[in-house]
């Protein structure tokens, strides 16, 4: 009973916390003036609480069934999702903070309506490894579900 509670927190935790991740670089794309831009950014911002809590949650309840059937440990799709998972967490702060800080700055300093090139330089560094984050997430989706090996 108490891992199939666990399992509910689980799933609901992938949806909060993948769902919102997998559309934050869309959000953005769509702006034509810095101040859709802005706007665009403070959305995503905001969502990106979701993908923190969902995530924590999701790592959390991950682990906590492992603890309950200690089996899972020896399993080879578990044991590789929770490499990826912990290697995609690490880029957030690794990588993608990193990247984003150039864009937060220009976001608050650049005067006018217009998106300098240079966003687009820098957001396209961003995206691409958001993409990359994006697709280890689907791999640990795919294994969740076909526990392959």
């Amino acid at each position: 009973m108490l891992y199939n509670i666990i399992l509910l927190i689980h799933v609901f935790s992938a949806i909060l916390g993948l769902g919102p991740g997998f559309v934050m670089i869309y959000i953005v794309t769509r702006a034509s003036t810095m101040s859709e831009l802005r706007h665009a950014y403070l959305i995503r911002n905001r969502l990106h609480i979701f993908v923190m809590v969902g995530g924590t949650l999701l790592l959390l309840s991950g682990l906590a069934m492992g603890f309950i059937n200690t089996y899972l440990f020896r399993m080879g799709w578990f044991v590789t999702s929770l490499v990826l998972f912990l290697v995609a967490l690490g880029f957030g702060p690794v990588v993608l903070s990193p990247l984003s800080k150039p864009i937060k700055t220009l976001l608050k300093q650049h005067q006018g309506e217009d998106i300098p090139q240079q966003y687009y330089h820098l957001s396209k560094k961003l995206f691409f490894y958001e993409r990359i984050e994006n697709v280890i997430f689907l791999v640990i989706i795919m294994m969740m579900v076909l526990k392959p090996f």
